[in-house]
């Protein structure tokens, strides 16, 4: 079974189009067959990206921590929901379920799951493909950021290489599975 973990805010976002690349990329996946893996909440990004997988008859495994679902984030329409104990379980069992990782527009919490899940490639922990969907140029800065850390000697380039930045999420999906 192919399954893609997700990061994403949990809030929609200032631009549009943040939400139309987390209802693009649910559809995509769900019309693939593929399994989405996620935060599990139904607010926010995560929730548009969820619903649209869910609307095309994909399966959606949600993965939340028992606080946030006691906050009343936690999407109770999911394939499957699974409640753990900490954010770092999360990380944990996400990338224990998933093939790959994409990561969509996203605050703090978004930034830490994907450079969690690119350092465990890094790391050869687990070495599986990492995308980054920079839409409207969101992550412009972050992607420069990433390329100096290189030329600054921080960041060897096969490992910067492990991160895989697209502006089309179809293409980008093609590239990490």
């Amino acid at each position: 079974m192919t399954a893609i973990a997700v990061f994403c805010g949990s809030s929609h976002g200032a631009d549009p189009a943040f939400e139309a690349a987390a209802r693009a990329v649910g559809l995509e996946i769900a019309r693939r067959g593929w399994t989405l893996v996620y935060g599990g909440g139904s607010v926010g990004l995560m929730g548009v990206l969820a619903d649209a997988a869910l609307s095309a008859g994909g399966r959606v495994v949600g993965v939340i921590p028992r606080f946030l679902y006691e906050w009343e984030v936690g999407h109770d329409g999911l394939t499957e929901l699974e409640i753990v104990g900490t954010l770092t379980e999360r990380k944990v069992r996400m990338g224990a379920i998933a093939n790959a990782f994409l990561t969509l527009p996203g605050g703090i919490g978004t930034l830490d799951e994907l450079f969690e899940a690119l350092s465990w490639s890094q790391l050869g922990l687990d070495p599986k493909p990492n995308g980054l969907l920079n839409v409207n140029g969101y992550y412009d800065d972050l992607v420069a950021y990433l390329d100096r850390a290189v030329t600054s000697g921080f960041v060897k380039p096969q490992h910067r290489a492990l991160l895989r930045v697209g502006i089309d999420h179809s293409a980008l999906l093609d590239e990490l599975m």
